[in-house]
């Protein structure tokens, strides 16, 4: 699984470049701040120069100007020349050097265009209610810049509207760049979000494959390898039994063992398949085998009355009918190991739009009941079989000492 990447400590905002690095080890530093890439430096060395040549252009009309002082010129050029230095600053304190650039940009002409670089920056990485207020006080000192300073080519009125012209544009273009950023981040975290989802769903379906396949296991072989058990334990405590028993017994044996390789080879195969489905081409057992279960669990010498009264086996759903079978099954591989001897009923009966019900039930056993080994997961299958078919299964003693398993499955 693809593990969420680390947020970064404290609100997002107040983060340098929060928009333009990942919490990523090769963009941060030791410092903990990320560090610039060779398209960072690029677009850094062009601000800066752009900062630079606005700058000269407005020094040329500073120091033309009959009605600044020579040394306020030189003054004004001085504060242009940091304010470009400070560019390079821009990406680590954004809205300090913008604060910082208000004063300046009312004292120095010359530092006109990095004070716009400064502000796009501001724009880009911080959110709006900063952007605004910084913006705003920008705004209303341009016409008190003008009025104290005129601009030997324009009139007073265009001059002001022109710099508000630029200024808004600017902003408005930071803000843009910051939402596609934010969109891509967003479109990168959902990415990465819903290729952690589809992870955590396949290693549900493995889960839930693993739990099915250990489902029909236990389903399968149990019923088997309880005949292999109990004809064992009866050759065990009888060896002087006729030979005419012994030989019925050794050939339920080696049939029921025949029965349980083959039926572990299938589930093998269904493991070592790449494609999914059942690899041997064996159907699964459905309703309409339940007659054929009836009759080897007589043949291994069980009491079995089937009561069967749906009229078209064939008709049953498979999902259905094989959970029916699988519920009869384990009804039978319990009456055998835990009631030897005594009769079982099976029941079945239903129809469409009534429900299947699967009713295995038998007496007390009538004498000392061996000890057959046993997990007690059988039922708990069964349950879960029965409520992922949407139906219900019950089990419990009945009055007279005997068990019970009551089933119902829809069948729509």
């Amino acid at each position: 699984m693809v593990p969420e990447p680390r947020p970064l400590p404290g609100p997002r905002w107040l983060l340098p470049s929060a928009l333009t690095a990942e919490a990523d080890p090769d963009r941060t530093g030791r410092s903990g701040r990320p560090r610039r890439t060779v398209r960072d430096w690029i677009v850094d060395f062009g601000c800066f120069l752009l900062a630079v040549v606005i700058g000269l252009l407005a020094a040329d009309t500073v120091s033309g100007d009959p009605n600044i002082p020579p040394g306020l010129a030189v003054a004004d050029q001085w504060l242009g020349a940091l304010a470009c230095a400070a560019v390079w600053l821009r990406r680590r304190w954004p809205l300090a050097l913008a604060v910082a650039m208000v004063p300046v940009g009312l004292l120095s002409n010359t530092a006109s265009g990095a004070g716009m670089v400064v502000l796009f920056t501001l724009a880009v990485h911080r959110p709006f209610p900063y952007v605004g207020w910084v913006a705003g006080v920008t705004l209303s000192l341009v016409p008190f810049v003008f009025w104290l300073r005129p601009d030997p080519d324009l009139p007073y009125a265009a001059a002001v509207a022109l710099t508000v012209l630029v200024t808004v544009s600017v902003v408005g273009w930071g803000m843009f760049v910051r939402s596609k950023r934010q969109l891509l981040l967003s479109l990168r975290d959902r990415a990465r979000r819903a290729e952690t989802e589809a992870e955590l769903r396949a290693e549900q379906a493995q889960r839930l494959a693993r739990e099915s396949i250990a489902r029909e296991m236990h389903d399968v072989l149990a019923h088997r390898l309880t005949l292999l058990s109990v004809h064992a334990g009866a050759l065990e405590f009888r060896p002087d039994a006729p030979r005419e028993e012994v030989a019925r017994a050794a050939g339920v044996i080696r049939e029921s063992a025949h029965e349980a390789l083959q039926d572990l080879r299938e589930i093998i195969g269904v493991l070592r398949a790449n494609e999914g489905g059942d690899a041997s081409g064996r159907p699964q057992p459905t309703l309409s085998a339940l007659d054929a279960l009836v009759r080897e669990s007589r043949d291994a010498g069980m009491k079995v009355h089937l009561d069967h009264r749906v009229g078209d086996p064939a008709g049953v759903p498979a999902s259905v009918g094989r959970t029916a079978y699988r519920i009869a099954q384990e009804g039978l591989t319990n009456a055998r190991k835990h009631a030897p001897g005594a009769e079982v009923s099976v029941s079945v009966a239903g129809a469409p739009g009534d429900g299947l019900t699967v009713r295995v039930s038998n007496p007390a056993p009538v004498g000392p009941v061996p000890a057959v080994p046993g997990s007690g997961q059988g039922l708990i299958g069964l349950t879960e079989r029965a409520t992922l078919a949407g139906g219900r299964l019950d089990h419990g003693g009945r009055e007279d000492g005997g068990f019970e398993v009551r089933a119902w499955l829809p069948w729509s």
